[in-house]
């Protein structure tokens, strides 16, 4: 299953620091609903904030000119203003621009440098860097492949309930990668992420209740064929899936084995599927 490098975050800090007009403050501290309605005040508001040195508004306008929020996409000027976020230790401000160093974003690519910026802001416990840095680990980026420590901080992110650190760490531990091979710990940490919505955990939690105990030699468990659970997550996958490989493979298992149900089991499996989403809305 295809595991891949998480995007910056899109969150807006709260601004905490100096003294500035109370209006700059509300307008900076409101940006992503301002962006939409009165984009011009907004930036003007973060811009007069990080130019007096406010860490929280420097990573706002960095966010703002790396996404192309009411400006045109600057991925230097994203760059600037996420540096003088993270040199003062604003950890969100680290991980934005970890992300603009691995991507060559604004700057050469270099995964050493987005490895320093990603350790500071793990070290600060944000969930994002230290799924990006069990990524690197992982792969090889910028250190030598370490899978044990890539574990390591899959299993710090995936405890915060970061979804692609919890389907990483069960892939980990389906094959025994930096991990003793565990079909317990497996099979948790699939469904932890996909309870929370990762489709590609759906598809996979789908194919190991469809395959059952053959499914033994990989995830060293044997888990009872259940195809009511395995339409639903599969059902549940292809909604979420963009088209593609991932997404073909849900459809047609899905298919598969409603050939092998009954019509009542089909329409309690919908019925679970519609239940799920309900109180998972997107």
């Amino acid at each position: 299953m295809k595991r891949t490098l998480s995007p910056a975050l899109l969150v807006f800090a709260l601004l905490l620091a100096a003294p500035a007009w109370a209006g700059d403050v509300e307008d900076c501290t409101n940006a992503e609903a301002l962006l939409e309605t009165a984009p011009e005040r907004a930036i003007a508001a973060c811009r007069r904030l990080a130019e007096q040195g406010n860490a929280p508004a420097q990573y706002n306008l960095g966010v703002i000119y790396g996404d192309g929020l009411g400006v045109p996409q600057d991925y230097a000027e994203a760059v600037k203003w996420l540096r003088m976020a993270a040199e003062q230790g604003l950890a969100e401000g680290q991980v934005n621009l970890g992300v603009r160093y691995a991507k060559g974003e604004g700057v050469p690519q270099d995964y050493a440098e987005a490895m320093k910026w990603y350790r500071r802001a793990a070290e600060q416990n944000i969930s994002l860097a230290q799924y990006n840095l069990g990524y690197m680990y992982d792969n090889g980026q910028g250190v030598p492949r370490d899978h044990a420590e890539a574990a390591k901080w899959y299993r710090l992110a995936a405890e915060q309930g970061y979804a692609w650190a919890q389907y990483n760490l069960g892939i980990m531990y389906g094959g025994g990668r930096g991990v003793q091979q565990d079909g317990v710990e497996a099979v948790r940490w699939f469904r932890a992420a996909a309870e929370r919505g990762h489709a590609t955990a759906q598809l996979q939690l789908g194919l190991i209740h469809a395959m059952g105990l053959e499914l033994k030699d990989f995830v060293g468990l044997g888990v009872p064929k259940d195809y009511v659970e395995a339409h639903k997550w599969f059902s549940l996958a292809a909604s979420g899936l963009p088209p593609g490989e991932d997404y073909d493979l849900a459809v047609e298992s899905r298919d598969s084995i409603a050939s092998l149900m009954t019509t009542a089991e089909i329409a309690e499996a919908e019925r679970l599927a519609r239940e799920w989403a309900a109180k998972h809305p997107q």
